[in-house]
């Protein structure tokens, strides 16, 4: 149902999360005097909020989550149907959905056998970590225990998740962090660290390499990175990076982790990032799209040969992964991620992504052609990004007060998109794009028709 005006007066409702409710990402001093903004409905990729008003949202409830939309009727019934007949049990046993859905999930993935629950994108990865480290332990006589990550990914907010995250303004005065967390550089080949040089991705692989030779390929376990880095700017990796990490990876008997907590399930247009560049990672982690948030879920999927490490000897207490995730006993998050999934396939959203996708990237590069503050376009399906500067000649990234102002005035026009915020020092300045896979020719055009208004009243 379409909302003009609020149906009530929800004063109430506003006055308690005002009073109460500690937001994420968010500066509570200006509600001292404004009101926070409450939504109350969602239908496809539009969004009513208390005051009745309404904006087309452009990054999938703010952070690349809703990827089927709002208003899905089938999957809110398929959660309430599981919730009263089991809603929860932990873990160490198995529900139907659970085990549907890994079975389900499992055919998305050629070459992953085993799904193992938790409930957020920060806990896939903590359980990745565990794993490796108890590898480690079991297998290496407590060697390759140092996991390997990339400047200007991001693999959650916990503590560990944090060590291993490439953005500065993320983890600031979060430390101390624990040890064994090496970053590698990243691979944004519009900002080389080595100068204008020939098979770019090669070298920016070849750097990783670089760093696992520092430190000892004995004591390097696993490599975590995102198949397009997200927060960090939407950067998609150069021709010739994936392959080569992967023959690194196995020359240096290294675990490749890939996070899909962003990129999976539909994002790229493929079910996961990963499989647009023919690489074969050893665990993969999965959260938000996975249910498009109408349940909490995650998933650390690994293939059988890691599994079997933790199975190998019977008779010893401490040789299993001895670990627990309580919410991940829940139902309704592979109840909801099951019913995700036939919507995805039978409405043909991967073949809708890469349609939209390439509309939303065409029209980026038009206004590229108009608008001298966009240095740089870059995307993969609905996953897209424009990078703002002040002088397209330097790559001067343009101050990230103007780039929220180019954000505020796109809102203004009654379309929310996102940018790259409290993350890299300087480099704040990539406008993020992500509608839901549902998204119309038309609301594609909308999206960037109102872009194109707020650059020109921002920056002319």
């Amino acid at each position: 149902m379409n909302i003009s005006a609020p149906i009530n007066d929800l004063s109430p409702i506003v006055a308690a999360d005002r009073a109460h409710v500690w937001h994420h990402l968010t500066q509570h001093k200006p509600f001292e005097t404004i009101d926070p903004r409450v939504v109350v409905e969602g239908k496809d990729l539009r969004v009513w909020d208390a005051t009745g008003r309404e904006t087309l949202d452009a990054v999938s409830g703010g952070v690349w989550t809703v990827n089927v939309g709002y208003g899905q009727v089938s999957i809110a019934d398929a959660v309430r149907d599981q919730l009263v007949k089991m809603n929860f049990f932990a873990g160490a046993v198995g529900t139907v959905p659970g085990a549907l859905f890994a079975q389900r999930l499992i055919e998305k993935m050629p070459g992953m056998s085993r799904v193992y629950y938790s409930n957020s994108g920060s806990e896939a990865n903590e359980k990745a970590y565990k794993m490796v480290r108890q590898i480690a332990h079991r297998r290496h006589g407590g060697n390759k225990w140092k996991i390997l990550y990339r400047e200007r990914d991001y693999h959650g907010t916990t503590i560990a998740a944090l060590a291993s995250g490439g953005q500065e303004e993320r983890k600031a005065m979060y430390g101390p962090f624990p040890a064994g967390f090496i970053p590698v550089p990243h691979c944004l080949e519009y900002r080389s660290q080595w100068g204008d040089v020939a098979d770019y991705g090669v070298r920016a692989a070849n750097a990783i390499e670089e760093v696992i030779l520092r430190e000892g390929p004995d004591s390097v376990g696993a490599l975590i990175l995102e198949p397009v880095t997200a927060g960090g700017g939407v950067i998609t990796p150069p021709e010739g990076y994936w392959p080569r990490v992967q023959e690194i990876c196995r020359k240096h008997d290294i675990l490749l982790i890939i996070d899909e907590v962003v990129c999976g399930v539909g994002r790229t247009g493929t079910w996961f990032g990963y499989q647009n560049y023919g690489v074969q990672p050893d665990i993969v982690t999965m959260a938000k799209g996975v249910a498009s948030g109408y349940a909490a879920i995650s998933c650390t999927v690994t293939t059988e040969r890691v599994f079997e490490l933790f199975k190998d000897d019977a008779e010893d207490p401490m040789g299993y992964f001895r670990d627990i995730s309580t919410f991940g006993g829940c139902t309704a998050g592979p109840a909801a991620a099951l019913e995700n999934m036939r919507i995805i396939e039978d409405d043909g959203l991967l073949d809708n992504c890469l349609t939209m996708g390439a509309r939303l990237m065409d029209n980026l590069h038009a206004l590229q052609e108009r608008h001298a503050v966009i240095g740089q376009v870059r995307g993969k399906g609905l996953f897209c990004g424009a990078e703002l500067v002040a002088d397209r000649a330097t790559k001067e990234a343009l101050p990230e007060k103007q780039v929220a102002a180019v954000v505020a005035a796109t809102m203004k026009r009654g379309v929310q998109i996102g940018m790259t915020n409290r993350s890299l020092p300087g480099l704040n300045n990539t406008l993020c794009l992500s509608p839901a896979l549902v998204a119309t020719a038309d609301q594609i055009d909308q999206i960037t028709d109102a872009i194109d208004g707020a650059l020109t009243e921002v920056c002319g």
